[in-house]
């Protein structure tokens, strides 16, 4: 697997070619080393041990976090779409002493400027962490306070090491980043990765890209830079390939350029894969998590299947218990901020999932799975996957924990989608479902489910026990 080395190496070996891109700016493999070498002389200065990036995507975030990989410090993102709350906890937590950013996060308190974009404060009694962190990435989970996980170099190159293989037969050398660098995906798969096989990473400002925040998204800002930017592959969540599908439909059609578009971070329903083909997009599902060092499973142009995240990667090995929660071994974590480390060779995932021909098929989250007054078990995520490709619905909750019937709480469109358009969306889930997962009833949600009224996570999961609380409270508190 490739190590720290082997990345720098491949910096090293042609320093003429291009590495990075925003905009106009270029920056070459031997103008990266430089720039690597010049952040890791003012991190010596500094004495900087744990370090924040508090940065939008860009230019200066890879090569800050590049130099702390190659320095053997603690580098510890910063998600832009956590509440100033979130990025307050993950400071203090990770017992930053050095902060990387205009300025640091509202409300971050003992920082003082030592020079442009650097900030640095005592930290008296940092938590400890587990021999050899290089990478501390935090989990938004479905609670309001996010879980550290702490990653060693080794892990993070060996998936990056596999993603280049299982890509490698389509000759990628241009990838755009769509999602932050400060989600371990984009982090481990659209930039360590890329860099591995010598292709150039296009950077561009979240704003620009079309992203804003944790769940806006401007699918023509998104269009317009793919037009311009024409790379080979782009990483994207599953309501971000919805609406570039939804456009491609409707005429706006992705450049001819793009070879591999990934997706994952959540369930995909099979019928948008199956729209995707028909459409000849090549997008290629698959499933990892924060605590396996992001992904695990990938379809691959060689080997996939449509309804599957595809095979484990060559790190990987994969086994189902029981109980059906998927387990794996390779590349993870080595424990949790705080916790004590992490010493089962084997990692339980709490998913579930069934394995077919060395495919892997997701049906849920474990904490997530409902039994009604029937006794059926009922996995929310795979009705909720399927209302939402419907185009009056833009969010749905299924709730039927001990009840008779399934209720839905469905978020609209827009304010003119009447009840309906949305019976109707709800009639054409229904006849692909079996009864006992049916939608029996339906109301509309007070609000969109979103971080900031606590109904979701920043990376679009449903918070559950918050729904219920709020839509079912005599049930919840039962």
């Amino acid at each position: 697997m490739p190590s720290v080395e082997a990345l720098w190496l491949a910096l090293r070996e042609d320093a003429d070619r291009p590495a990075l891109k925003a905009g106009d700016a270029v920056v070459t493999c031997g103008a990266l080393v430089n720039a690597i070498a010049r952040r890791r002389a003012v991190l010596d200065e500094t004495g900087a041990s744990r370090v924040a990036l508090a940065l939008d995507n860009g230019i200066e975030w890879a090569a800050w976090d590049l130099a702390l990989l190659f320095s053997d410090r603690v580098c510890v993102p910063v998600p832009g779409f956590f509440s100033p709350a979130q990025q307050c906890h993950v400071l203090e937590s990770a017992g930053v002493d050095t902060c990387i950013g205009a300025d640091p996060p509202p409300g971050a308190a003992g920082f003082e400027r030592q020079s442009p974009g650097v900030w640095t404060r005592g930290v008296a009694q940092a938590a400890a962490l587990p021999e050899g962190t290089r990478k501390i990435t935090y989990t938004s989970g479905t609670t309001g306070t996010p879980k550290g996980v702490c990653l060693d170099a080794k892990a993070l190159l060996a998936v990056a090491g596999s993603v280049h293989q299982a890509s490698a037969a389509l000759d990628i050398r241009h990838h755009l980043c769509v999602l932050p660098l400060a989600t371990l995906l984009e982090n481990v798969a659209g930039l360590y990765a890329p860099l591995l096989k010598g292709a150039c990473v296009d950077l561009r400002p979240m704003q620009e890209i079309g992203l804003k925040g944790a769940s806006g998204f401007d699918v023509g800002a998104f269009l317009r830079v793919l037009h311009e930017s024409r790379p080979h592959s782009v990483i994207l969540l599953p309501q971000l390939l919805l609406a570039l599908v939804a456009a491609a439909e409707a005429g706006h059609r992705p450049p001819a350029s793009l070879r591999f578009i990934a997706v994952g971070g959540a369930r995909v329903a099979p019928s948008l894969l199956h729209r995707a083909d028909s459409l000849e997009l090549p997008v290629y599902e698959g499933y990892g998590l924060s605590e396996c060092a992001s992904v695990a499973c990938l379809n691959t142009p060689q080997a996939r299947r449509i309804g599957t995240v595809g095979r484990p990667l060559p790190h990987v090995e994969l086994r189902v218990a029981d109980d059906g929660e998927i387990h794996v071994r390779g590349a993870r974590m080595l424990g949790y901020v705080g916790e004590a480390p992490h010493g089962d060779e084997w990692l339980g995932t709490g998913d579930l999932g069934k394995v077919e021909n060395g495919y892997l098929t997701l049906i849920g989250r474990r904490k997530s799975l409902f039994i009604t007054a029937y006794g059926r078990n009922v996995n929310p995520e795979w009705v909720e996957a399927e209302l939402v490709l419907q185009a009056p619905i833009a969010q749905a909750w299924l709730h039927g924990e001990a009840r008779a019937e399934n209720v839905a709480v469905l978020v609209p469109r827009g304010a003119d989608v009447g009840d309906a358009e949305i019976q109707a969306a709800v009639d054409r889930v229904n006849e692909r479902l079996p009864d006992y997962a049916r939608v029996h009833r339906w109301q509309r949600a007070r609000e969109p489910f979103t971080p900031a009224n606590g109904f979701a996570t920043p990376n679009g999961r449903l918070r559950r026990d918050a729904l219920a609380a709020t839509h079912f409270p005599h049930e919840a508190s039962a």
